[in-house]
């Protein structure tokens, strides 16, 4: 069986909770992602946030990015899988919530991400298309 944490991303970068929208485009541009997780004082995941949830859902509400936290735009409880589940549970997650990047938990933290990129690498070009194809309905 191949699990999650066999797929994964590890050690994946948060943005607090605290922290502004700027803060966050700056170190989502520097890492080159286009989404990540938001992490409480806790160090437990509170939320994903995306490029496209910053222009759409605070830029273009007149949200001003300099003082508008990343916790204004986590909505409420982040679809995640465990470290070790069997990866066709999170590609059913993926595909069911159409969501390119998924959380992966052990212990209540945060271990690491799965992307559509991790299961391109990792899984068949089949299995890539289909989980690919749902996502993107």
């Amino acid at each position: 069986m191949t699990t999650t944490r066999d797929i994964m991303t590890t050690s994946p970068r948060c943005i607090g909770v605290n922290d502004s929208l700027s803060i966050a485009a700056s170190l989502m541009a520097d890492l080159d992602v286009g989404a990540l997780p938001i992490c409480g004082e806790d160090s437990r995941l509170k939320g994903m946030l995306t490029d496209r949830d910053i222009v759409v859902n605070a830029i273009a509400r007149g949200l001003d990015p300099e003082t508008t936290p990343t916790s204004a735009l986590a909505q409420g409880t982040p679809i995640t899988v465990g470290a070790d589940d069997d990866v066709r549970v999170a590609l059913g997650l993926m595909q069911e919530n159409q969501v390119r990047r998924l959380p992966v938990i052990a212990d209540h933290r945060l271990v690491g991400i799965i992307s559509q990129a991790d299961i391109a690498r990792s899984l068949s070009a089949a299995t890539t298309g289909k989980t690919v194809e749902e996502i993107s309905k």
